[in-house]
């Protein structure tokens, strides 16, 4: 039976059009990296789904009722009152954003000669976990290496790999085992309640932290409704509070499903683990009521904690990444599969056949896009998980070459969606067309995001 929309947006402004000659110009400034190039200069910014696009009315007025006290405000009750709904949690710390709760817990509970264990950790995370001197050790389940399988959830973590590891030589190391949903790095697929459940049961009888990385949880939520038998009669509302349930605590970025524009929080039922973590908090985010966030921040993200896990608006979400496969299909590009949520996940490496993983397919494949269109995404290929050697050359590509483009949430409607399916079929009419790039600058850590290039 045909739906109404779900909501009805109330922001407009207009989109930049550059010219063909304004973007190459514009991309030779940035160095052929996405993340320089001037926002000013995007027609569909695909780069991230962190960042809300436009706030609902109901958390705009929430907005309005901000209290800016340094400590104990009224707005830390609200948000604290609204997290709680979610997750059985006693220890709520606010920060400004997820990555700055990955540093909090990592130094908690990481350091030299520990590992940390997850079904794929994301850069920042990865960035965190060494950053303390840690090892991130990625043990994602078989099917989901398979970029053409139709499995449900492709982003559980390999529980005889966990269990291996866990009891192995190695598992007096691991100091915490995160668990992403969904899972981002990995095509963002879904994970399972029943993998979460059997992690955490792994992860507790070796006395390991068990958290999960929740930026997307109402979306695994809403995926699990649709996908894993049992839950087809449960609320998106009643899975997320089972996924928080299983497990020992979560790290959440706001700016994803808290549906705010900054924001994030960690949470935990360890009274001793969250004393340890507090002066963290105030030492690098603020004092435990706010961490970071203004109070206008805490309201809004407390509104859109109790608007994520509507219907609506996921089933929404599903719709808008299975129409934008689908536009990408026609044109003949393939993508990871089965489609998730908050982004899909192009196949450079097939599309651009004729480019060797040392000129960066994936890489070349989201330059394309903006030089073609003005579209901008990123890479999630050998130039994000390659090994260099010290001449920047490719030395270990990655398993796979692909391309994110990701959903941002309350931002594009089907015509922005069809515009870049367009784009993606102009590409694929002459794919060998596409010129492949060399590295010119990178830094050892989180290079993608600093990097630059030039035509190879």
């Amino acid at each position: 039976m045909l739906q109404p929309p779900a909501v009805l947006a109330a922001t407009v402004r207009p989109l930049p059009a550059p010219s063909a000659a304004e973007r190459e110009e514009e991309i030779v400034r940035a160095g052929f990296n996405p993340f320089k190039i001037d926002a000013r200069k995007v027609s569909v910014d695909l780069l991230s789904d962190s960042g809300t696009g436009a706030l609902s009315s109901a958390q705009q007025a929430a907005a309005q009722q901000a209290d800016e006290s340094y400590a104990g405000g009224a707005s830390w009750y609200r948000f604290h009152d609204s997290v709680r709904d979610l997750v059985p949690y006693r220890n709520i710390l606010p920060v400004h954003q997820g990555r700055a709760a990955e540093r909090v817990l990592f130094g908690a509970l990481l350091g030299p000669g520990k590992i940390s264990v997850s079904n794929t950790h994301f850069d920042t995370t990865r960035a965190n976990a060494e950053m303390v001197g840690a090892e991130a050790r990625d043990l994602p389940c078989a099917a989901g290496i398979d970029v053409d399988g139709d499995e449900p959830f492709k982003g559980d973590i390999d529980l005889d790999a966990l269990e291996r590891t866990l009891s192995g030589p190695d598992g007096h190391r691991v100091g915490l085992v995160l668990l992403t949903i969904t899972n981002n790095g990995l095509g963002g697929q879904p994970v399972s309640l029943a993998n979460i459940a059997a992690a955490g049961e792994i992860a507790r009888r070796h006395g390991v932290p068990f958290f999960l990385d929740a930026a997307r949880f109402a979306e695994n939520a809403w995926l699990i409704t649709r996908r894993e038998p049992g839950y087809a009669d449960w609320s998106p509302r009643e899975v997320a509070r089972r996924e928080f349930e299983l497990a020992d605590g979560c790290l959440i970025s706001l700016k994803k499903d808290g549906l705010g524009h900054a924001g994030g929080v960690l949470a935990m039922r360890d009274d001793a683990l969250a004393d340890r973590c507090k002066p963290l908090v105030i030492a690098g985010e603020g004092y435990l009521t706010y961490g970071g966030m203004s109070g206008r921040d805490l309201e809004v993200v407390a509104q859109g904690l109790r608007e994520v896990t509507d219907p609506g608006h996921l089933a929404g979400r599903e719709r808008d990444a299975a129409l934008l496969a689908e536009l990408a299909h026609q044109a003949g590009v393939r993508t990871v599969r089965p489609s998730g949520m908050h982004a899909i996940y192009l196949d450079a490496g097939r599309l651009l056949a004729h480019l060797p993983p040392e000129r960066f397919p994936g890489h070349a494949l989201a330059c394309e896009l903006y030089r073609r269109g003005g579209i901008r995404a990123a890479e999630l290929g050998s130039l994000y998980l390659g090994e260099l050697d010290e001449q920047l050359r490719l030395r270990t590509p990655a398993p796979f070459e692909l391309v994110r483009l990701a959903i941002p949430r309350r931002s594009y409607d089907e015509t922005h969606l069809r515009y870049v399916g367009a784009v993606l079929d102009d590409i694929a009419k002459e794919p060998e067309q596409v010129p492949g790039y060399r590295l010119t600058h990178a830094p050892p850590l989180l290079r993608h995001f600093e990097c630059r290039l030039e035509y190879a």
